[in-house]
């Protein structure tokens, strides 16, 4: 059981790698997918599971491609303030593949369509990613698994007009929209005649930042791992 489950986190991995390509080379580079794929898996060890990888992998991106807008209706409805321009690029493209997974891909629970996605962000984008992902995704399930209680044959993004109830209010994600309490100056001390002078500390960077320092540059690859 532990095969194929391995075998579908490499192909959103390669999936998220692949859609990160195309909003840097535009969609006519969508063509390019299954070489794509092939070239990532052509080292593989798991020589049996590569077709597994790239059937999915590649039903994925098409799948997100093809209903793009949709999805990005569902993140920004539920992510309220936060408009997709201002996400890391990773944050977005995890959350599109998840949300996705969420909406057309019944298989799969909703459980590990979540936990595979805040893995995911954990590792490719900044530190707050998973906290970030988690909050829209478990609300985007949590919307889903009612509409469907209801009788809806296919979910559709929360009313804006809603209020709270349709975003992730009291979720991780406000925590993400509060800005960082500023940080107290320290009272400077009196040096002794004899002390030594002090070395400068060195700047650490802004934990609360959600951009894109961490993401890789154009034409390069995710440090994907060798085994499925």
């Amino acid at each position: 059981m532990a095969a194929p489950v391995r075998r579908r986190t490499r192909a959103r991995e390669l999936a998220l790698q692949f859609l990160y390509t195309l909003e840097l080379r535009g969609l006519e580079a969508l063509g390019e997918v299954g070489e794509f794929v092939d070239h990532h898996t052509k080292r593989s060890p798991d020589s049996k599971g590569k077709p597994e990888v790239r059937e999915y992998a590649i039903r994925l991106v098409h799948g997100v491609e093809e209903r793009r807008d949709e999805l990005n209706t569902w993140i920004e409805r539920i992510a309220a303030n936060w408009r997709l321009e201002r996400m890391a690029h990773i944050d977005r493209n995890v959350l599109r593949l998840a949300v996705y997974e969420l909406l057309y891909v019944p298989e799969v629970p909703f459980k590990v369509v979540i936990n595979e996605a805040i893995d995911i962000a954990k590792r490719f984008s900044t530190s707050q990613s998973g906290s970030f992902v988690n909050g829209i995704l478990d609300r985007a399930r949590v919307l889903i698994e009612s509409q469907r209680a209801d009788g809806a044959e296919h979910p559709v993004p929360p009313d804006p007009s809603a209020g709270p109830a349709g975003s992730a209010a009291s979720s991780s994600v406000d925590l993400l929209r509060q800005p960082p309490a500023p940080t107290p100056r320290p009272r400077a001390r009196r040096a002794r005649p004899d002390a030594a002078p002090a070395r400068a500390a060195s700047p650490l960077p802004d934990p609360g930042a959600l951009g894109d320092s961490d993401a890789p540059s154009a034409g390069e690859d995710f440090p994907l791992p060798d085994q499925y």
